[in-house]
């Protein structure tokens, strides 16, 4: 710290009428030059000890700051600081300094791969929404902000998404999300903002990719229930994997209490078994004629006659449609049983037939490599 000629003299004038001056000067008188060098040192040492002390103020107001404006945008301490000492410790400049950082360096990351993240549920009486917001790494799908914008998300597509006569589940697409406007509240994250917007906030808050991959809403039957089952879930409407289901009830004046409790169970059962159709009914014919070559050429390679490679080749069928439709499939919570056999027993109990109008099941990053091989390819062919 630097002090000029006049604040010096003062700071020497008050020195010299302290006490232990006064003795210093006593000594001094007596011993001729010497006194000045002793003088001199000891004026040094108060200014340096004056000096120390308005450093350490300083350097203590420095990390006041440094550890408000962490708490107000959770940037790395070393963004911070570095914000703060480029806007002259000005933490309102400062913030506004890593923002516009942020959403350059978010846009800088938009091509990195994002396969990890969260599916966020919100539910009302009569439908359900679930969205997929991706991240780079499970670090960042454990930060409340993450969370909290995740579940945001969920609860606009459920108040915002488009009335649904069916009990489908209805993708809705990005761009009609992009239209749709967020009012947030969390410490870090306030106000309304655009769903692009608030992407892109995100993602310069937490330092990676972030994207709203895909929503769907699922309306129940007037009378009927939505189930729902979200695994690994850090809390309550969170989850790595998602199954869904509407349950159609044909008598709508019915107690529905075992109906939600079984179609609970069986939202667990999509979650482990998963299932790609519904009935055998609805598995394509492509999807069936590729499915008996694969079977076929496995069964010519053993040898065998040709009667006995086709009889090889329907028994390996129904195993087929065991494995991948839904109501073909082994009960996971009781496998004496297929599904199909459940809702039998569910229909007598409650005495009115009970069906399955869909299902749907989600894992967060499921087929993104695959969707990127897509992107790849189909740019290579366009450049060629």
């Amino acid at each position: 710290m630097a002090l000029g000629a006049s604040a010096k003299l003062a700071i020497r004038v008050l020195y010299r009428k302290s006490g232990s001056i006064h003795h210093r000067f006593s000594t001094i008188n007596r011993r001729g030059h010497q006194s000045i060098v002793d003088e001199h040192h000891s004026i040094g040492m108060f200014l340096r000890n004056y000096s120390s002390a308005s450093s350490s103020q300083e350097k203590s107001d420095q990390m006041s700051l440094i550890k408000q404006l962490r708490e107000r945008t959770s940037a790395p301490i070393k963004d911070v600081k570095s914000a703060l000492v480029e806007c002259d410790w000005n933490i309102e400049e400062a913030q506004k300094e890593l923002r516009r950082k942020g959403v350059y360096l978010a846009a800088k990351k938009s091509s990195r791969t994002a396969s990890e993240g969260l599916l966020a549920m919100a539910s009302d009486d009569n439908r359900t929404a679930v969205i997929e917001l991706n991240c780079e790494t499970d670090f960042v799908a454990r930060n409340d902000i993450f969370q909290y914008v995740a579940l945001s998300l969920a609860k606009l597509a459920l108040s915002e998404g488009p009335s649904q006569q069916s009990s489908e589940a209805l993708p809705l697409s990005p761009d009609y999300l992009d239209r749709l406007k967020l009012n947030l509240a969390h410490p870090k994250m306030s106000g309304e903002k655009c769903v692009p917007e608030a992407v892109i906030d995100l993602a310069a808050i937490m330092g990676e990719n972030v994207k709203l991959r895909r929503s769907f809403t699922m309306s129940k039957t007037s009378a009927g229930v939505i189930s729902t089952y979200l695994h690994s879930s850090p809390q309550l409407g969170l989850g790595r994997i998602a199954g869904l289901l509407s349950l159609e009830v044909e008598n709508p004046n019915i107690d529905l209490t075992k109906v939600r409790r079984v179609g609970s169970e069986i939202a667990m059962h999509i979650v482990a078994a998963k299932p790609l159709f519904l009935t055998k009914d609805l598995v394509s014919a492509d999807t069936l004629e590729s499915e008996r070559e694969i079977l076929r050429s496995q069964a010519e390679a053993s040898g065998k006659p040709k009667m006995a490679i086709e009889k090889m080749v329907e028994g390996r069928m129904r195993k087929y449609f065991e494995e991948v439709v839904l109501m073909e499939q082994k009960y996971v919570l009781n496998d004496t049983m297929k599904v199909a056999t459940v809702l039998d027993n569910l229909s007598k109990e409650v005495g009115s037939p009970v069906k399955i109008g869909s299902f749907i099941r989600l894992e967060v990053g499921e087929g993104i490599e695959s969707e990127e091989a897509t992107e790849s390819e189909t740019v290579a062919a366009q450049a060629a």
